[in-house]
Parts: structure tokens; C-alpha cells; sequence
């Protein structure tokens, strides 16, 4: 009793989620309770805990941040000096809705924004707005109800989804997760560089180009250094001192909202006083003014016509005569606004898109243009011009990773003092307030500043100005620094985050090959996640455009949505028990409108990002699905396979399947050794290689005795079993059974196994190869039986004979054939056992042979034909042969072998002998007999070849499987026409010829009830069986001895169940010789047509 207590303490061998209250009885062994009250409960209360002691826990549970845990392990060793950690004490403001803000609100906004609003329009960029705010709100609606629906540790976003959708879903989506915030951490730096070296101090470029052509691949390559250095920088700094990022949190996030006021106040600035930013205008095009000063062709001084710089620009001399651009020279330069303001009435103007190809220049269409069109060499002289091809859907991919980082309130769950209140409220608040601002930041920009400004991507018009800092008050400088700072922040944020969420992911070890990166410093600080992370951080900025990487992440954070509001709708769906979230404002419909519009912006953004990233997720799930850890997390998947199956079971007990749809369901009955270890495990190749993963498999065993005895034996012999089962890729169900006796075991397993609609049709077993030998004459009758009960429940039979001679799913059988030796019809199962094979690439290369025998009065050529047209129609390729068997006379050796299994079968029930002196006597017997039979026999003109039916042989037969035929009528047949009147029957054993053997070898003192056997004479319906068997057995060992594997229809037991060890003998008669057998009996109804 102490070993079983101990046992389930520690588990039951299924991985469960750990609890900080529950089945955590360490503390309470020392609670002992007084007096008789809980009595009746004193063997639960050893295993479970007392209700109170479990309240108790309840009510001091806190969970604990990120981290804690190894920092309290560390403390651990300090002994006395042990910190007491403090209960999370962070509210709705400070915990989620500043963190989501600061998260949301970024590099998109303050370097891309203006720009889409420029070329999508005002309308447009309203709709990418409005469409990607819908997606982050419907998420997180359904992130609220998970997060609600109990207590969400630390982890967050990853916890929510593998807890959900389980491990493979969760190991997959986590993944994508991560990658999306290391890619974010690039976009970041990549942000974070353009700032520094486009409007901070470009002369800090290390790359410089001499042409403007050559301007584009410069700015990459200084991305590149200067992108390498910054994130090698904040990899030290993560790595040094991760307090000092959290610190310096609330200064990022103050910059992000200062430089958000001072938009708004720079727009409300401009209905009174607009800024100062001219745009110069050639013709209708915008010139870049870095490389003059004043937007004139020429200018007087001291009354002389003297040209700019902007003249040297377009002409090759500054001379008055020199040769100018010919549009230079049709068009004049005018000066406009850049911000006119909001009472401009601009907005109109603003308000359609206006998209590009590559190269394309940015123009004003209201303003007079005269001379040429575009040239393909304009792009090269100081026009602004696109620098990449414009189009809708490329705009929403770069704008979506604006709206990201809703995730950051959950992700902060364990410092929440009520996370389950401030999680809904705090990110719903942050994205409608975020929806808010870019909404309106659309709507003002496209109202208050020039198109060609709006669409001049680095502000080169407007002398290298960030476009939306002209916009800003008190200065643009504002802005520049604000959004430096900010970006700097935001790229430390996801370093910091990123790592730990591939530590969380490898330290559920559902992922193998990653679980190395769940190490880290002493404090639990992941530091070889932190060098995966930079590695692949690395891999985004050697991209070096902000634009190629934005669509990168928004796929990976578009997939983890996707499936958080896959994981909420399918919960609602299945209505489980535990599914009871706090926030009530949800609905399976918006958590798939959600789903959908996640899906549906992946291909917007790019089709071809979205089919890798969805390739990805999928790989990594195959792979945690083959190779991860199980994990048991009650997730809604195995819920939703739960309704599914219940489904689909119902519907198939509507109707038996079709003959088309027919295949083998086996129920394989197994037997284990006194270790509960598995004796044949090629048994269960051989079911791989007939299923190969298809229909129903139920692995059953039988055990001796009672279940209250035998239970742990039972449930060794199952994980042995399913061991076995895994080892040789058998996919199915495995059933132990425990009997008071072996045979009711097999009975019941065969009446009881399965499910509804998912039921064995085919039972597969092996024969008993040491029948004779048995100390107990139960292990042929139990076999007898079951070929009955299998006939009775009008299941197939198969039966395996030296099932350990049978191929591994390892073997190749490069040469070989499958003989298929039909007897009598058994619904066409021994047609469609070989070509199940053959679909297995152990027996692929074997060909199928089939033969069939023809008596005297049978046609063989129109039998052949017959045979061929009817494989044909069946569309199997097999050679085909027709065996003649003649109606022979009964020789000899039949008959006495006839008499010497009738006599050893009586013997065995008159004599009441040990086991060693019946193996004896039986063996003298036979010895004696076949020296007779050899000395009648010589010099006859025909041999007849000896059969060993010694004991020693028998030990090292093997068990082999079965599936059978209830159709004997064809055996009768057979046997009435091998008929023979005892004239016929040459007789060579008399009573006295059997004295004189016996008094030459033995003393006559021998036992008289053993020499009364000897008056027996042979049953003739028994020797007609015999010659059957022998006659065949000769057939099928001359055409099939070298086959690599024989099918044979199997006879059917007697009626008369005397008889059943008789059967056995003429079974072994049948199959002398042959190496691998598999004896077939149909099950009653035919399982292959002709028809599609």
C-alpha cells in the first residue's frame, strides 16, 4: 500500500501543469488532524490535501514576476539572508495601458506615417488605419477572455496560446512570437540609425556618395555598420544590467508622449501662425534642397545676372550660356508652403492616393509643367522620387507593425496586482486611445501639410527635415530627439523581451533542440537565448530598409493574433467547464472576424511572407508534434478532437462501411511475459506494415487474475506495450485487460474493444508454437476458442506462424513474392492483404503470386482465365497459376500418422503423468512409428518426405497472428472427395508388430492402460483431413518454400469440439516447412469489389 501511495505521489506517468496549490501535499505530512471526524477520508487525506489547507494556499497565493522564481532559488543559498519578495502591487495605468501605449506608439508613427498618408491619401490611409486598429482590438477582446479565464503566470501571450491550443500550437505560435520581437528589436535599431544619421548628424555617414545614384546603396551600407555597432551596444547593456532598461522605461515612454503633444500643438499652431518651410518647385516637380539655398535660376547682384547653385545643378557651367536640362530650361522654380495649415483647405488635394513605381518623380499636378516628359535620367539629377514601388498592400505591411505590442500588459501578467482586471480594461483603453491618435495624426496631416511634402519620405525638400518635426512645436528638434530616444527604448525593450520568451519557450521543453537556451546567469537572466536573439536581431538589420523588414514582422505577429483569436473562439465553441473568464464582452463570431482579418491582412501585406511564415509555424509544429515532450495543458485542441470524434463516431453508427470503404481495423491480441515485457514485438511490424497508419488499431492483452491485484502490473504492461507500439510506429490504442481467466479475457476483448462506429473488424494473433509443450492444455484451447468466437462475431482471423522470422519496418525485401494460396473464398481477403502490404515499403518490391487448386473434375485453363479476368477487374497485378491435386490414394504415412495423433490425443487424457514422462512416453511412441513407417517404405518407387513432429522442434516455433474465414464449406468438399473405402487403406501397424518394436527397446513392464491405446483404429473423417493437410501441404511447399511470405485460407475448428487437438495437428501438418505464414479466415461479407 505505502509503494502504491508513493507511486501516484509521484505521478502516473502523464505530464499535468504544475500548481503552486494543488496535488502539493509535501506540507501537509506533518498536519495530523484529531479525533474520527475525517476517519472515513483518512486514506484520501494521505494523497490529497485537506480543503482547508488547499483554501489556505489559495487565498496566499501571488504570483510572481518573470524570473522570481530563480531569483529565489539563488537566495535560497544565502540561507538567513533570504529576501523576502514582494506581492506585484502594479495597477491598470502603470502595469498594462503605459506599457501598451509606449509599446504601440513608435518608429512607424514619427518616420512612415506622413509618408503613407502622402501616397495612400487621406481616405486610404484611413482604411489601413481603421483595418489594422479592428484586427488589434478584436485580438485583444479575445486575449481579455483568455487572460481572464484564471490565473495567467508570467509568460503572457505564450502561456495564453500553448495553454490554449496546446503545445504544438503554443511551441509554433511562441516561436513566431519571438521572432516577431527579435525582428521588431531590428526594426527598431534600423529606426533608430535612420534618425541619427538622417537628421541628427549626417556627417557621421562613413559611407558617402559621390552620385545620387549611388546615394541609396551608401545609406543601406551605413545602416548596415552603423546598425551592427548599436546592436551590439544594447546587447551589452541587456546583458550587464536589465534593471537599468526597466528604469529607464518611463523616459522612453515620456519622450513618445511629449513628441505626440507637440504634433497637436503644432497643428493647432498652424491655424494662426504656419511654420516656415519652403518647398521648391521646378515645373510641378520637387527639387531635394540640400545643395543650394535659394529656389532661384538666377540672381542679380550689383546689377549682374549671376546664377545659384541651383543652376550648376541642371546646366554644366554657371555660366549664363552654358547647356542646361531642357526641362530646366522650359520650366520657371516657385516657392510654395511645405505647411500651409489647417484652414488651407489642402485637405481636399490630400484626400486620393497617389502610387508609384520605383524612380518615380513626387510632383504637384496643380502646378503648370511645360516641355518633356519624364526621362529616365530626371531620377538622377536632385528631384525627389520614389526610392521604392508604392502600392496599397505594401503600405499596410510597413504601417501594421505599428499597431503591435498589445501583448505588453499580458506579458507583464506577473507584476499585475489584479491581472485580471487590469488586462482587459488597461489594453482595450491603449488601443482605443492609440486608434485614436493615428486616426486623427491621418486626418491632420493630410489637412495641414503639402502632398509632395507628405510624400518626400526623408525630408530632402525641406533642407533633410523630419517632415513630421516641421509640423511640431516649439521646435522639430522636439520630435527628433523624442523619437530618437523612443526608438532606442523600443529596440532595448524587445531585446530584453525576446530572450526571456524563447527561455519560457525551452524551458517547457516542448521544443528539444532548443532547450539549451533555458539556461542562463545564476539570477536566471537567459543569456544564450540573448546571443540567439542578437544573432538573429543581426539577420533584420544586414536587410538594412526599414520598409523590407516591417512586412517581415507584421507576419509573425499577424500569425500569433491569428491563433490567439483561434484559441478564444474555439474555447467558446466547445463551452468546456473551464471555461469561465471574468470579462464578459466576448463572442466566438468577433474572435473569428479577428481570426479572419489576421489572415486576411498576411496576404494583403505579402502573399509570398505569409506562405513562408506560415511554413514555418507549420514545420515547428510537425516537429514538436514528432519529436517535443508530451504535454498534458487541457488545451481546446484535444477538446475540439474530443467533439469531433464523439462526431463522428455517432455518424458512423448510422450504417455499416461500404465494401469500398472496407479496410482491416485490427484488434492485435498481444502477450507480454511474466516481466510484463512484450514477446513478439514483430507483431506489431507486421501491423505497421498492413496499416501503414490507416483505420483503427487496438493493442490488447490479457492478464491472469483480479484487477485490484493486478493493477500495477496491468498498467506496466501497458506502458511496455505502448513502448513497443512506439518503437515500431504503430499507430493506434492499446487495451490491457485483467481476468479471472485468460480465454474470458479474450472474449471480452474481442465482444467490448473499440468505440461506436470505431470498432475491430479483423482480430490478429499469433500461433501458439509451443501448444505441445504446455503445462497446461489451456493455450490450444484458448486459441480454438478464439477462432471461434472471432467465426461467431463475424470478424476476420489472422494468424501469424513464426511471426519473429517476419521483417522489421527497417528491412528492404529487394526480391521475393507474396503467394496468395486460395483455397476457398473468404470474401477476398487474401487479395487484399497483399496489395496493404505491398503499399509498405518493406514489401513494395515483392511480387504477388496466386494459386489456386483445381480437383478432378475442374476445368484448369478456363479456371486460369477466370482467375485473370476476375484480377483484372479487381485492378491487381499478380501472376496466376492453377494447381492440379488429384484424388491419390491415402498412403501409409498418412494413415499411420493419422493413428499416432489419435493415440497420443488419448493418452494424453487417459494418463495422469508428469510432464517429463508424458514428453517421454509420447516421443517413444513416435519414434516407433516412424521407423515402421521407414522400413514399409523401402524400395517403393515414390518417397514420401519425413515430417519432424519432434518436441524439440516445437519449442522453437513462434507465435504468429490471425484473421479469419467463417466459409468451411469448400473444405468439406475437398475432404469428401479424398474419400477412400478401407479396402484402399494399407495397413502397416498391427498390435503385434508394435510388441516386437517396443520388447526390443523397452522393458515389458510397460504401463497397460498406455498399451490398450494400440487396439485404437484410425477415424476415417480424420484421415481424410490428414491426407488433405499433407497432400497440400506437399503443394504449397514445392510452388512457395522460397516465397518471402505465404497467405493461406485457414480450415475452420470441428463441430465437435473433441476433436480441437486433432485440428491443431492437422494445422501443423498443413504449414510444415514453410518459414513465414499468415493463415487468413474472412469474416463473413466481402471486402473487395470490382466496382468503383
Amino acid at each position: 500500500m505505502e509503494q502504491r501511495v508513493s507511486a501516484r505521489r509521484k505521478g502516473d506517468g502523464v505530464p499535468k501543469e504544475n500548481s503552486p496549490f494543488i496535488n502539493n501535499t509535501d506540507n501537509d505530512k506533518g498536519n495530523n488532524y484529531d479525533g474520527t471526524n475525517m476517519a472515513l477520508f483518512e486514506d484520501e487525506i494521505e494523497i490529497n490535501p485537506m480543503v482547508s489547507s488547499l483554501l489556505n494556499k489559495l487565498a496566499n497565493y501571488t504570483n510572481l514576476t518573470q524570473g522570481a522564481q530563480e531569483h529565489e532559488e539563488a537566495d535560497n543559498d544565502e540561507g538567513p539572508k533570504k529576501k523576502e519578495v514582494k506581492s506585484p502591487q502594479m495597477g491598470t495605468f502603470m502595469g498594462v495601458y503605459l506599457p501598451c501605449l509606449q509599446n504601440i506608439l513608435g518608429v512607424i508613427l514619427f518616420l512612415r506615417l506622413t509618408w503613407i498618408v502622402g501616397t495612400a491619401g487621406i481616405l486610404e490611409s484611413l482604411a489601413i488605419v481603421l483595418l489594422c486598429c479592428s484586427c488589434t482590438m478584436l485580438t485583444a477582446i479575445s486575449m481579455s477572455a483568455i487572460a481572464t479565464n484564471g490565473v495567467v503566470p508570467a509568460g503572457g501571450s505564450y502561456y495564453m496560446i500553448s495553454r490554449s491550443l496546446g503545445p504544438e500550437f503554443g511551441g509554433a505560435v511562441g516561436l513566431c512570437f519571438y521572432l516577431g520581437t527579435t525582428f521588431a528589436g531590428s526594426m527598431y535599431i534600423l529606426g533608430t540609425i535612420e534618425i541619427l544619421l538622417t537628421y541628427i548628424v549626417p556627417k557621421a555617414a562613413i559611407f558617402v556618395a559621390e552620385k545620387k545614384e549611388d546615394e541609396v546603396n551608401a545609406l543601406l551600407n551605413n545602416m548596415r555598420v552603423y546598425g551592427t555597432c548599436c546592436l551590439a551596444l544594447m546587447s551589452v547593456v541587456v546583458f550587464v544590467g536589465v534593471k537599468y532598461v526597466n528604469k529607464l522605461a518611463l523616459v522612453f515612454l515620456a519622450c513618445v508622449i511629449l513628441s505626440i503633444l507637440s504634433i497637436y500643438a503644432g497643428v493647432i499652431k498652424t491655424i494662426f501662425e504656419p511654420p516656415d518651410f519652403p518647398v521648391c518647385m521646378l515645373g510641378n516637380r520637387t527639387l531635394q534642397n540640400n545643395n543650394f539655398d535659394t529656389c532661384l535660376k538666377t540672381k542679380i547682384i550689383d546689377n549682374l545676372t549671376v546664377t545659384t547653385k541651383l543652376w550648376r545643378l541642371f546646366c554644366d557651367g554657371p555660366e549664363l550660356n552654358a547647356t542646361c536640362n531642357e526641362y530646366f530650361v522650359l520650366n520657371n522654380v516657385t516657392e510654395m508652403q511645405g505647411i500651409p495649415g489647417l484652414t488651407s483647405k489642402v485637405i481636399s488635394e490630400n484626400m486620393w492616393s497617389v502610387y508609384g513605381p520605383l524612380g518615380k518623380l513626387v510632383d504637384d499636378k496643380k502646378l503648370e509643367s511645360v516641355g518633356v516628359g519624364a526621362s529616365a535620367q530626371d531620377k538622377y539629377l536632385p528631384y525627389v522620387v520614389n526610392d521604392i514601388t508604392t502600392f496599397f498592400t505594401l503600405l499596410v505591411g510597413i504601417y501594421f507593425p505599428s499597431v503591435t505590442g498589445i501583448m505588453a500588459g499580458s506579458n507583464r501578467s506577473g507584476d499585475l496586482r489584479d491581472a485580471q482586471k487590469s488586462i482587459p480594461i488597461g489594453t482595450i483603453l491603449a488601443i482605443a486611445t492609440t486608434s485614436f491618435i493615428y486616426v486623427t495624426c491621418v486626418i491632420l496631416f493630410g489637412a495641414s501639410i503639402e502632398g509632395v511634402l507628405l510624400r518626400d519620405k526623408f525630408g530632402d525638400s525641406v533642407k533633410g527635415n523630419l517632415v513630421i518635426g516641421t509640423l511640431s512645436w516649439p521646435s522639430p528638434w522636439v520630435i527628433v530627439i523624442g523619437s530618437f530616444f523612443s526608438c532606442c527604448g523600443a529596440g532595448l525593450q524587445s531585446l530584453t523581451g525576446a530572450p526571456r520568451l524563447l527561455q519560457a519557450i525551452a524551458r517547457d521543453g516542448i521544443v528539444p533542440f532548443l532547450q539549451v537556451f533555458g539556461h542562463g546567469k545564476a539570477n536566471g537572466e537567459p543569456t544564450w537565448a540573448l546571443l540567439l536573439t542578437a544573432g538573429i536581431c543581426e539577420i533584420g538589420i544586414l536587410i538594412a530598409s526599414l520598409d523590407a523588414v516591417a512586412p517581415i514582422l507584421s507576419m509573425f505577429f499577424l500569425m500569433c493574433y491569428l491563433f490567439v483569436n483561434l484559441a478564444c473562439a474555439l474555447q467558446t465553441l466547445l463551452r468546456t467547464p473551464n471555461w469561465r473568464p471574468r470579462f464578459k464582452f466576448y463572442h466566438w463570431a468577433l474572435s473569428f472576424l479577428g481570426m479572419s482579418l489576421c489572415l486576411a491582412l498576411m496576404f494583403i501585406c505579402s502573399w509570398y511572407y505569409a506562405i513562408v511564415a506560415m511554413a514555418i509555424a507549420t514545420c515547428i509544429y510537425k516537429y514538436i508534434e514528432y519529436r517535443g515532450a508530451e504535454k498534458e495543458w487541457g488545451d481546446g485542441i484535444r477538446g475540439l478532437s474530443l467533439n469531433a470524434a464523439r462526431y463522428a463516431l455517432i455518424r458512423l453508427e448510422e450504417a455499416p462501411p461500404h465494401t469500398k470503404n472496407w479496410r482491416p481495423q485490427l484488434l492485435v491480441l498481444l502477450n507480454v511475459d511474466s516481466d510484463q515485457g512484450v514477446k513478439h514485438p514483430r507483431l506489431l511490424s507486421l501491423t505497421t506494415q498492413l496499416k501503414a497508419g490507416k483505420g483503427l488499431t487496438i493493442v490488447g492483452n490479457v492478464l491472469e487474475g483480479t484487477y485490484l491485484t493486478k493493477d500495477t502490473e496491468a498498467r506496466k504492461a501497458e506502458q511496455n506495450i505502448k513502448s513497443a507500439m512506439s518503437e515500431e510506429r504503430t499507430k493506434g490504442f492499446c487495451h490491457v485487460v485483467v481476468s479471472s481467466n485468460l480465454r474470458d479475457g479474450v472474449s471480452h476483448l474481442i465482444q467490448s474493444a473499440g468505440l461506436g462506429g470505431m470498432k475491430h473488424n479483423t482480430i490478429l494473433m499469433a500461433w501458439p508454437g509451443t501448444w505441445r509443450q504446455a503445462n497446461d492444455p489451456q493455450s490450444w484451447k484458448n486459441f480454438i476458442e478464439t477462432v471461434r468466437e472471432s467465426t461467431a462475431a463475424h470478424h476476420a482471423l489472422l494468424v501469424a506462424k513464426n511471426v519473429d522470422s517476419f521483417p522489421t519496418n527497417l528491412e528492404r525485401l529487394g526480391e521475393g513474392t507474396i503467394d496468395v494460396w486460395w483455397v476457398v473464398h473468404d470474401g477476398g481477403m487474401l487479395m487484399l492483404l497483399p496489395f496493404l502490404l505491398r503499399q509498405h515499403k518493406v514489401w513494395r518490391k515483392c511480387k504477388m503470386r496466386i494459386f489456386t487448386v483445381a480437383q478432378m473434375d475442374d476445368n484448369s485453363i478456363q479456371m486460369k482465365k477466370d482467375l485473370q479476368m476476375f484480377l483484372y477487374h479487381l485492378r491487381l497485378n499478380a501472376e496466376v497459376e492453377v494447381v492440379e491435386m488429384h484424388d491419390n490414394d491415402i498412403s501409409a504415412f498418412t494413415y499411420e500418422k493419422t493413428l499416432v495423433m489419435e493415440q497420443r490425443s488419448q493418452m494424453l487424457k487417459q494418463m495422469q503423468l508428469s510432464r517429463t514422462e508424458r514428453e517421454r512416453e509420447i516421443q517413444s511412441i513416435t519414434d516407433e512409428s516412424r521407423n515402421s513407417i521407414r522400413r514399409k517404405n523401402q524400395g517403393a518407387p515414390s518417397t514420401t518426405r519425413s515430417r519432424s513432429t519432434s518436441a524439440a522442434e516445437d519449442t522453437q516455433e513462434d507465435e504468429a497472428q490471425l484473421i479469419h474465414d467463417r466459409n468451411t464449406a469448400s473444405h468439406a468438399a475437398i475432404n469428401d472427395k479424398a474419400e477412400v473405402g478401407p479396402d484402399r487403406v494399407h495397413m502397416t501397424w498391427t498390435k503385434d508388430k508394435l510388441f516386437l518394436e517396443r520388447n526390443r527397446n523397452r522393458e515389458c513392464n510397460a504401463n497397460v492402460a498406455v498399451r490398450d491405446l494400440f487396439n485404437m483404429k484410425p477415424n476415417q473423417s480424420n484421415v481424410r483431413r490428414m491426407h488433405t493437410a499433407v497432400k497440400l501441404n506437399e503443394i504449397v511447399v514445392n510452388k512457395s518454400q522460397g516465397a518471402q511470405l505465404v497467405l493461406l485460407n485457414m480450415p475452420g475448428p470441428p463441430r465437435n469440439r473433441g476433436g480441437d487437438e486433432n485440428y491443431m495437428e492437422f494445422l501443423e501438418v498443413l504449414l510444415e516447412g514453410l518459414n513465414r505464414v499468415l493463415l487468413v479466415r474472412g469474416g463473413g461479407r466481402e471486402v473487395i469489389t470490382i466496382y468503383s
